[in-house]
């Protein structure tokens, strides 16, 4: 179980640096044609070159092995029930903070482009004020999963299928967004809306590999009752 946990996260690593990012310089359309692929590589180690973008990268992938290891070690019961808790509401409140921030931005991007971005200017236009909003959204759902699920058995397995659910709904909004955006030419919109596509592609992949887990355990758990009769 541990070594395909192991297997999951570094599959699931190649796809977000390997595909997920250079995709997402591709669909905000600065990148064209003319460019080729040498253009979109470049585009790609530009992105990953900024700090809280690489940040954001590495919690995602962070995220993705705690809650796999998660799934294991709740198998073989090596955590304490308490600390499981507390980090499984930690991670899933960080993913959720992602989510909404890129909804609401989509959203207001899509039905005002541009104008949008100006009334958060002086709020979002360094990486410090961005990352601030993020860390208030991550406690606000932190707390909110600790004291909706804290009594709750199977909790990665709730935490999975909110995120699932959560990542559809903020690609249901982003999508048509980055549509919208598109069509208008504007300047900044379509990187709003690219990011919260690539990043609810990102975390709906995520929590297919916990629940892989899940269904791996359950089938090894049949073929053990099955030997003891």
């Amino acid at each position: 179980m541990r070594r395909w946990g192991i297997v999951l996260t570094l599959f699931y690593a190649v796809i977000v640096v390997g595909l997920l990012v250079p995709g997402g310089v591709w669909i905000t359309g600065y990148v064209g044609r003319a460019n080729g692929f040498g253009g979109l590589l470049q585009g790609a180690r530009e992105v990953l070159e900024n700090w809280l973008i690489s940040a954001v990268i590495a919690m995602i992938l962070i995220s993705q092995a705690l809650l796999l290891f998660l799934s294991v070690d709740t198998s073989q019961k090596r955590l304490k029930p308490q600390a499981r808790i507390w980090v499984s509401c930690a991670v899933a409140g960080g993913l959720s903070a992602l989510l909404a921030w890129s909804a609401v931005f989509s959203l207001g991007v899509g039905i005002s482009g541009d104008k949008f971005l100006d009334l958060f200017k002086t709020w979002t236009e360094t990486n410090t004020g961005l990352l601030e909003t993020w860390a208030g959204l991550w406690l606000m759902w932190g707390v909110i999963f600790y004291v909706y699920y804290r009594k709750k058995s199977e909790l990665v397995n709730l935490v999975v299928t909110w995120l699932l659910r959560g990542s559809v709904l903020e690609l249901l909004i982003a999508v048509p967004c980055h549509v919208l955006v598109r069509k208008k030419d504007q300047c900044c919109a379509p990187l709003v809306t690219s990011f919260g596509i690539v990043t609810g592609v990102a975390i709906m992949l995520l929590s297919f590999g916990p629940s892989v887990l899940f269904l791996y355990k359950k089938r090894l758990d049949r073929y053990a009752i099955r030997e003891a009769k």
